[in-house]
């Protein structure tokens, strides 16, 4: 059954998915968004795995599709995917669109748009409270995203790196595949590495289980999650690798050990180990294997303990993020700032600050060191403000991914027209952090 929401003209629909349409879009995604043959295998899967109805956060009627009725062929497609990321260790909603495309002939005609104004919509009756898409430069901007948080980058090697056994060496540590057992010990371990990160994403034992048994072994974006082990048999980390080989060069995508564990020892051993999982991939795929790569984002520990071995770095590139009531939001994370007002020299601070986003703005309250109210401004209550950030960039300081002295360098109109209480504000309420978001997909 077809799903109407929206008849928009010129003989093109905007529906819901059905089971119906799985083997379009399947074709859709491949021809829109694949590079080589073995994208268009992971899209294939990732399509058939978000349609199969197994997904925990995705239903089959997830997809927004426009349809020409005239041919009757899907001509643009969006999907949302829901989770739950984390600000701080505190948990807030997020929509994820995903999959965006139209045909070439079709371009021009605003069904993107029309798409988005829907997917916004259900991420908002879902409580959702910041959207999140990653993609092309510029693009998103249009739909009130702004290039927020890192995304990705990290560190590649080639064969000299791959430190052999001498001679009279043997391997201390096993790496088998994680089965379902494993999962409490994965869990306790990310929870722990997330604690380096400002935001993170909540995995539950659902989406686990999910990734290591519900997933098709090529979707782009499985992950297969193996342990670290001893000889002895004890636990000592977990890694995640990608199913489908980034053409030359095999990547660790999550890589984390238990307190205590000797990095320096433990890292020879998965990298020895990843290289020949690289070169099997290698023949499996008809590609080739000349790298390894830890692909941790911009900050992580096998960084300083492998750096050498390491010579490739890749700088991040940047999510997508959209916060539709910023003031809604600031006050749902609240218990963040205020601690780190607790822990400054703002530590019992009284007082208000606006904020000029020069179409709009934002007006802070604080009592004691404690946020206490926020609102959004718009119209005269932008005038005199404290400090003025143009467009969205304000966000870009709120999520970590710049300081306030960067976003200052890099516009000339973002001024600060207070005193040095304000800087100091705003410089203890935002710092600078990296985060390695590993999204649900």
């Amino acid at each position: 059954m077809k799903v109407i929401i929206k008849d928009l003209g010129e003989e093109l629909v905007l529906r819901r998915s059905n089971r119906d349409d799985l083997e379009e879009l399947v074709s859709f995604n491949k021809t829109i968004h694949a590079e080589d043959e073995m994208d268009a295998i992971g899209l294939d899967a990732w399509t058939r795995d978000l349609m199969s109805g197994a997904h925990p956060n995705f239903k089959v009627d997830d997809f927004t599709v426009v349809e020409d009725t005239q041919s009757g062929k899907i001509v643009s497609t969006m999907n949302l995917i829901s989770q739950t990321w984390s600000y701080e260790g505190i948990p807030f909603g997020v929509g994820r669109p995903e999959l965006v495309g139209t045909l070439p002939e079709y371009r021009g005609k605003g069904l993107v748009r029309q798409q988005f104004d829907v997917i916004h919509q259900w991420s908002a009756e879902r409580g959702e409270l910041v959207q999140a898409i990653t993609g092309i430069p510029w693009y998103y901007r249009q739909f009130g995203y702004e290039m927020t948080m890192n995304l990705d980058g990290g560190r590649a090697g080639y064969i000299p790196g791959v430190v052999a056994l001498k001679a009279d060496e043997e391997e201390n540590y096993v790496i088998r595949k994680a089965t379902l057992i494993d999962i409490p010990f994965i869990n306790k371990l990310y929870n722990e590495g997330c604690q380096r990160d400002e935001v993170s994403t909540i995995w539950t034992e659902e989406l686990w289980r999910y990734e290591l048994e519900g997933k098709l072994p090529l979707n782009i974006n499985a992950r297969q999650l193996y342990m670290i082990e001893d000889l002895d048999g004890k636990a000592w980390g977990f890694l995640a690798v990608p199913g489908v080989k980034w053409r030359n060069m095999i990547a660790i995508t999550a890589y984390e050990l238990v307190k205590g564990a000797n990095w320096f020892k433990i890292t020879p051993a998965v990298v020895r180990w990843v290289w020949q999982l690289g070169e099997q991939q290698a023949k499996e795929q008809n590609l080739k294997q000349q790298a390894f790569g830890f692909w941790l984002g911009e900050e992580h520990p096998v960084y300083q303990v492998y750096g050498e071995y390491l010579p490739r770095i890749r700088s991040s590139y940047a999510w997508y993020l959209r916060v539709p009531d910023l003031a809604k939001f600031l006050v749902h994370i609240s218990p963040a700032l205020n601690t780190r007002l607790e822990n400054s020299l703002l530590c019992s601070y009284t007082g208000a600050i606006s904020l000029s986003f020069y179409r709009s703005g934002l007006k802070l309250t604080f009592q004691d060191g404690k946020l206490v109210a926020a609102e959004n401004l718009e119209g005269k209550g932008l005038k005199d403000c404290n400090a003025e950030f143009p467009g969205l960039t304000f966000l870009q300081l709120v999520f970590g991914w710049r300081t306030l002295a960067e976003l200052r360098h890099a516009f000339t109109d973002v001024l600060v027209n207070g005193t040095d209480e304000t800087r100091l504000l705003l410089e203890t309420l935002f710092p600078k952090r990296a985060s390695n978001l590993w999204p649900i997909s």
